[in-house]
């Protein structure tokens, strides 16, 4: 394959590449006096990113045509799916992001720049089709999440965020390396083509120590248990604004190369993988559940939250089936806009001068006070319930179904039932947004973005959101087809 059409499939990444050099020129000279239009040309060069994929997700590209620079990087469907996801969410957060900083009078021209190459980074790992390049990609979106998580540099639970997040990320890359290490010193390549061929047969003990290290780092960055202790500290810490990315598009990114990893270059070996998933997935259920029993601050029952949610997605990859893994893309994006629209209706709980509220004391008779912002938190939490007819049902739905059907029967079950004690804290917010005594703390005016974000995710889980399914399903099916192509 030449040059030219190698450098066509990547026209996202080079979109993105190119308007990143382009704005952090431009914050240099600028300033953050042009914070607010870099913001804006960020967003836009996402969503031209994001119309490029369009063809490759209609026609479900997969195959040798999608391989590019000698078979590095791979642009299929599963790849544009997963792309389409990040780059939409990543237009929220910068949306979102300004009145956030507005009032802090911190609003940093580095804010939009970092966000692009943390977004090109991903784009690059959920493409990667060689353990180089999804070092280099893994590496790329890391090193400009560090930096956001610390962003607020006069607030210390920021620079602590940032330094947790800095330390236990770089102890999970560590590992992810030492695992690729161990697999191209027993395998004698770093493709995954050529890693999957060398481990049909038996496995070596050196392979499967490279297997359980490589899946343990990337473990760490998708926040799954018992590799999720960061998670809450780092929810908690960082600006609101970062809090919503880190909880939508990384999340998206680290599960799509988790599965293109244990689908394409474990696939030969999936009963040494799945039990170490099926682990993984039944502990983040069940500590995401009771770790956010006790929460008061909303931010870090949400990253409790979203350790649950991880659970049930690596439900859909342990089943190791193309119906498996559509389920799964299904759940993801149904989780992305659950969780766009929880964080930032958490941004919208505000006094007149502007101050932010996170605790449940702090709701408590929200919905007198602002019954529609009450009333789209309690179906975004009972979407994230799971409760019918709400959209989130459907995604648990897909994900159990698709167990079933593959003779996990017990893993279906232990699965439901421990939904239902998640179901716990989400009724919760009910509970004190619609039956407590109201403080009346919360009654500031939120920002037309804001609202616009919130309209539109609450409206996804809504039972409207099934109307999406059809196309949903049909391009969740042909982005899953990808990664079974040389089973």
């Amino acid at each position: 394959m030449d040059f030219a059409t190698s450098f066509a499939l990547i026209a996202p990444e080079l979109v993105l590449g190119t308007a990143g050099l382009v704005l952090v020129l431009w914050a240099a000279w600028g300033g953050d006096n042009h914070a607010r239009l870099i913001s804006s040309l960020a967003a836009i060069s996402l969503f031209i990113a994001g119309l490029m994929l369009a063809p490759t997700l209609h026609d479900g590209l997969i195959g040798p045509e999608t391989a590019a620079f000698g078979d590095l990087f791979r642009a299929d469907a599963f790849a544009a799916f997963a792309k389409a996801l990040i780059y939409l969410a990543a237009i929220g957060c910068l949306m979102v992001a300004p009145n956030y900083f507005d009032h802090l009078k911190s609003m940093r021209a580095e804010y939009p720049v970092l966000i692009v190459f943390a977004t090109l980074g991903m784009s690059i790992m959920v493409s990667a089709h060689d353990f180089l390049t999804l070092y280099i990609g893994l590496e790329l979106n890391s090193l400009a999440a560090y930096v956001l998580a610390a962003i607020l540099r006069t607030d210390r639970r920021s620079a602590e965020a940032g330094l947790k997040y800095f330390v236990l990320g770089a102890l999970a890359s560590g590992i992810l390396l030492y695992g690729m290490s161990l697999l191209y010193g027993f395998t004698g390549s770093t493709s995954f083509d050529a890693v999957r061929v060398a481990l049909e047969g038996d496995l070596s003990t050196g392979q499967l120590f490279g297997i359980v290290f490589v899946l343990a780092g990337l473990a760490f960055k998708i926040s799954a248990a018992p590799f999720h202790m960061w998670t809450p500290d780092v929810y908690e810490g960082a600006p609101t604004p970062v809090t919503t990315f880190f909880a939508t598009a990384p999340k998206v990114a680290a599960i799509a190369l988790t599965a293109r990893v244990a689908l394409e270059v474990f696939g030969s070996q999936s009963l040494a993988w799945q039990q170490i998933v099926t682990v993984a997935a039944l502990l983040s259920i069940v500590i995401g559940a009771l770790g956010a029993i006790g929460q008061e601050n909303l931010k870090r029952l949400l990253a409790y939250s979203s350790i649950n949610n991880v659970g049930f997605i690596l439900l859909g990859l342990v089943v190791a089936t193309t119906s498996g893994t559509a389920a799964m893309m299904i759940y993801l994006f149904i989780y992305v806009a659950m969780s766009l629209g929880s964080f930032v209706a958490l941004l919208m709980l505000r006094d007149d001068d502007g101050n932010l509220y996170e605790t449940f004391a702090d709701i408590s008779g929200l919905s007198t006070t602002r019954p529609l912002l009450a009333w789209c938190l309690l179906l975004l939490m009972f979407s994230l319930a799971g409760i019918p007819p709400l959209l989130g049902f459907w995604g648990k739905f897909v994900i159990f179904q698709a167990a079933v059907d593959a003779g996990m029967v017990a893993l279906g079950a232990i699965a439901i039932a421990a939904s239902v004690i998640g179901a716990f804290y989400y009724i919760k917010f009910v509970k004190v947004m619609f039956f407590d005594e109201p403080v009346g703390v919360v009654t500031g005016r939120s920002s037309p973005s804001h609202w616009v974000i919130l309209s539109v995710t609450t409206l996804i889980v809504s039972p409207l959101g099934y109307l999406l399914t059809p196309s949903l399903n049909d391009l969740a099916t042909k982005a899953a087809s990808a990664l079974f192509l040389g089973s």
